[in-house]
């Protein structure tokens, strides 16, 4: 069991890592322009990718609390798109790119008992 779960932390360590470059990569790669985002694309951008990679990158030292802060720009995202624009955002790609913050909430799930096992009495 304790190969398993360290094989799905490592699992999400580089999945967040591929994840991380390729956002990056369509940011920067597309020659972002920052002057042409509208007030609503603005705060969507706050969560995805912001808010995404932010969470990937804490989710390196907790895994639980960086999981945690990707799914839920994930679902705040979601949920300015269909306040904004009456519509939900198509295909799975927004979910491919957060799927680590939840394999990261997976392992903290799993790993929470081995944790705190002794620091309850």
């Amino acid at each position: 069991m304790k190969t398993i779960v360290a094989i799905l932390k490592w699992f999400a360590r580089i999945l967040s890592l591929l994840s991380i470059g390729t956002l990056l990569m369509f940011i920067f790669g597309e020659g972002f322009n920052p002057g042409v985002v509208v007030t609503q694309q603005g705060i969507m951008l706050l969560f995805f990718p912001i808010g995404i990679i932010t969470g990937m990158i804490i989710a390196w030292w907790s895994e639980g609390l960086g999981g945690s802060i990707t799914i839920l720009s994930l679902v705040c995202f979601y949920l300015l798109d269909y306040i904004f624009y009456r519509q939900f955002p198509q295909g799975l790609a927004f979910l491919a790119f957060s799927a680590p913050g939840i394999v990261f909430v997976l392992y903290s799930i799993l790993t929470f008992n081995a944790r705190h096992r002794n620091q309850i009495f």
